[in-house]
Parts: structure tokens; C-alpha cells; sequence
């Protein structure tokens, strides 16, 4: 943040100062009493089972400030006072709000355009194609990790500054009413809406309540704002001539407006066609896969809305590598790592992945594991993602975990000549000793699964013995 003092905060937060000089500059917040500086602000979070209120006095050891929703200004308990040094301690009535309600009065400080991406799946690979695409011929910021929740996006926020010259950001959401809090903080000018899936179904019962919850990306949107969708999604096609919006669809798909063909998948690398209107434009792009196409396809279109050159946004994407879907070559064999998290459509996508790669000269492996918090649906979707492997040019599957027999069946029940090789291990430990005694250089293994299931120890094994 910046020139943000502390009477700021406290009129931004509806706060009370209890202590402390309130011209003191701010510059972030801090979540962890164990970091921070003499210009940053501690913010103490009730959680499910720890209360960070127990931290401040630790905290402000290195933190300049903090919040405090316990200590009333006409309390009795009075910390405070105990300071040496009386830094700057401000009551607000919940310290979440109070970060968010900071958080947005910093944004409305800036001027800069800002791009949101949400979705159940390819959110963050889509925010970083954006980014990359934009930065061709801009300054951009854009969200760090993946700081995307009702705590993640205040944190963000406070990064910006003056000198950026657009942002994009990741919202996500994991009950209703989060997207509108979310979008409404940041103001986007553009929106970006990737897929609707089943990713928080278990809160959410149903994807028709899924995609209400994405669309509420446009109520942060002005009325001349823009809305990306992908016009490939059943759901968000069905927007078409339904939005107070100007709307792009984006996809496969000959009725969208920014549309790709001739997809083809060999040496690490994707090429497509970018069409729009009467563009026709070749793109090499340095991640794999036809889901990975329509988020590039997402980053060329508000590139291009936003008068960046396609050439040179294009140029950018050849080399753009994200977080997932990492492909490395070990002594063993080829890892395509993307074990950071799964959800029944991505992990379809990873297998497509997989089984479009052209070039193997060996086996195409996938291991697999549980994906988790799908709710009462939870068997029907693994059943369902090996169902799709059995149609799939995939060689062998091996997994853990309870759920993930339901994937081995599924593989069994489409797979009618028993083709596809089935494994099932014990843990990940057993995973990790029957592929490293397996496997052959020649071969590409595919690691899937929901980060709680912890797949990424075993794809350590592989790249940390190069």
C-alpha cells in the first residue's frame, strides 16, 4: 500500500485507535505474527481452531501494528498499555472485514485497469497466461500464490501500486455470496469466467448453483465492462445474448469470438490456429493441452481488447510456463507433474494430456490419487474419470486411496478388451517404489490428484534424482 497512514485505516476499517501515532505509514498487512515489519499491520484471525488475538504481542515484535477484535476500547483487559514503544492498535469489530474493507479502500485509490479470473478449474493457469500475454507491452501485477480467497485478495491488494500499469487477479470462492464480496472489492474492468465444474459441490449442491456463484463475478463490473466466457462450457454458453455486458466467448466452439483450430501436442509444446474475425494467426504455446489452449485463448482475447499487439502477446505465451502441468525429463522416465490439485474435469484434461502427446516411443502412465471435497457424488465422478481413461490411448493406471478404486473401476468397465494395465497400490510409498522399479526412460507418467492426498512426494522422487 501506499501513503496509506494509520488514520486511514482506522476510517477505512470503521475502527476505534486505542494507541499510537496515527500518522504512521502502512504499507501491508501481515497474517503471520512471525512476519512483517515496522510497516506493516498484523491482523489477527478467529480461526476454526486457533484465535491469532493469543499472537499480538508477539507479533508486534516485528509488526508496526495490529487489529484487535478482543480488546474493546472500554474493556477491562487492556494489552496495550503494557507497550513500550505504544504502537498502533486499532478495534474493529471483526478483523477479516476490516482487512477486506482496507483492502478496497486502497483499490478505489487506483486507477489502473484490473482483469478478474474465476472458474472451477484453470482459474490460476488462466490469470498467469493473462498476465504474461499482457505483459508484452505492459507493466502488470497480478495475484501472488494463490492468494484468492476473502483473506487471500485484501493481502494482494496491499502489493499494488501506483507504478502498475494493469492487474489481474484470481478470485475464488468455496460458499455462496463470496464472488460478489470478492469482485466488489476490486472493481475489475474486465472478467474472466473459465469453467464450471464440481469443485465445491458439496457447499454449493448443484453446478447450476455453481455457475450463479461465478457470474457473480459481473456485479463488481461497470456497465461498460467486459465479460470473457468459454463458449465451450454448457453453462456459460448459455449466456449467449443473456448478458448487460459487452461479452467474448472464447473456445473450440465456430459461433466463438476468439477460437482456435488445428491443435496439435508434440515436444513439450502445444500449437493452435488463434482465429477472431478475419485474423488467422499461428501460436506456439510452451504449455500442453487442449484445456490449456483455451486459456491461452483467454489471455490473447483481453490482450487483444486491451490493445496489446497479438504478435507479441503471442510471442510471450511461447515461453510461458505456469504452476501445473509441468513436464521433466528424469533418469527414470518423463514426470508430467501436476499433482498440485485435482478436480474430475481437470483431471480429465491431464489425461488428455496425456493421451494426445505425440512422440512417446513408451508407455503413457498415469498415477493417480483421490480427489476430495466432491460431496455425496464423490464415487460417480472417479467412476467417471475412468471411464474416460478407458477410452483414452493411456497404457497403465496406478493409484491410492479409497476413492480412487472407483477410477480402476470405471477403466475396467470401458476399457472392454482390457487394454489399459490396472495397479492398485497401498500408499504413496508403495506408488513411489513399484514406479521407480517399473518404469523405463522411454516412458511419460502423468502424477494426478488432490493436493490433501500429498501425490507431489512421490514426483519428488523422480525430479530431485536428476
Amino acid at each position: 500500500m501506499e501513503n496509506m497512514t494509520i488514520k486511514d485505516i482506522v476510517e477505512a476499517a470503521g475502527g476505534v485507535l486505542l494507541c499510537g501515532d496515527e500518522n504512521k505509514i502502512i504499507r501491508e498487512f501481515s497474517i503471520d505474527s512471525r512476519q512483517g515489519g515496522e510497516d506493516s499491520i498484523f491482523v489477527p484471525i478467529i480461526g476454526e481452531r486457533v484465535d491469532s488475538h493469543r499472537f499480538i504481542e508477539s507479533a508486534l515484535e516485528m509488526n508496526g501494528a495490529t487489529f484487535t477484535s478482543r480488546h474493546r476500547p472500554d474493556g477491562a483487559d487492556r494489552p496495550w498499555e503494557r507497550q513500550e514503544a505504544m504502537k498502533p492498535w486499532i478495534w474493529v469489530e471483526d478483523t477479516i472485514e476490516a482487512m477486506q474493507k482496507v483492502g478496497t479502500c486502497y483499490r478505489n485509490r487506483l486507477s489502473l485497469p484490473v482483469v478478474a479470473v474465476t472458474g472451477s478449474v484453470g482459474k490460476t493457469t488462466t490469470r498467469e497466461m493473462i498476465a504474461a500475454a499482457l505483459s508484452a507491452e505492459k507493466k502488470v501485477f497480478q495475484t501472488m500464490g494463490n492468494q484468492n480467497s476473502q483473506v487471500g485478495v485484501p493481502l494482494t491488494l496491499s502489493h499494488m501500486s501506483g507504478e502498475d500499469e494493469m492487474a489481474v487477479l484470481e478470485i475464488g470462492m468455496s460458499e455462496r455470496g463470496q464472488i460478489e464480496k470478492l469482485t466488489r472489492m476490486i472493481r475489475p474492468d474486465m472478467a474472466v469466467v473459465t469453467v464450471i465444474g464440481v469443485s465445491h459441490i458439496a457447499q454449493l449442491k448443484t453446478q447450476e448453483n455453481i455457475c450463479l456463484e461465478k457470474m457473480d463475478i459481473v456485479k463488481g463490473l461497470p456497465k461498460d465492462g467486459r465479460l470473457f466466457l468459454n463458449g465451450d462450457d454448457p453453462f456459460l454458453a448459455s449466456y449467449r445474448g443473456k448478458t448487460e455486458h459487452e461479452t467474448y466467448f472464447y473456445g473450440m466452439s465456430r459461433d466463438c469470438d476468439y477460437r482456435a483450430e488445428d491443435i496439435r501436442i508434440a515436444d513439450g509444446k502445444t500449437t493452435f490456429v488463434f482465429c477472431a474475425g478475419e485474423i488467422r494467426m499461428p501460436v506456439v504455446l510452451g504449455a500442453l493441452g487442449e484445456h490449456n489452449v483455451r486459456n491461452a485463448l483467454a489471455a490473447l482475447a483481453v490482450a487483444h481488447q486491451s490493445g496489446v499487439s497479438l504478435e507479441r502477446a503471442a510471442t510471450v505465451l511461447e515461453n510461458f510456463c505456469g504452476q501445473r502441468q509441468k513436464l521433466v525429463s528424469c533418469e527414470e522416465c518423463t514426470v508430467l507433474d501436476d499433482a498440485y490439485n485435482a478436480s474430475p474435469d481437470s483431471m480429465k484434461a491431464s489425461i488428455h494430456v496425456l493421451s494426445s502427446m505425440e512422440g512417446v516411443t513408451g508407455r503413457k502412465i498415469a498415477a493417480l490419487s483421490d480427489m476430495l471435497e466432491l460431496g455425496e457424488g464423490e464415487r460417480q465422478y472417479h467412476y467417471e474419470v475412468g471411464q474416460y481413461i478407458g477410452g483414452s490411448a493411456i497404457d497403465e493406471v496406478v493409484v491410492f486411496g479409497e476413492l480412487s478404486e472407483e477410477i480402476l473401476r470405471g477403466v475396467a468397465d470401458a476399457d472392454k478388451k482390457g487394454r489399459i494395465r490396472l495397479t492398485k497400490v497401498g500408499s504413496r510409498m508403495e506408488m513411489k517404489d513399484y514406479l521407480l522399479s517399473s518404469v523405463r526412460p522411454e516412458d511419460v507418467v502423468l502424477f494426478k490428484a488432490s493436493n490433501g492426498m500429498n501425490l507431489s512426494e512421490v514426483v519428488r522422487a523422480f525430479t530431485q534424482r536428476q
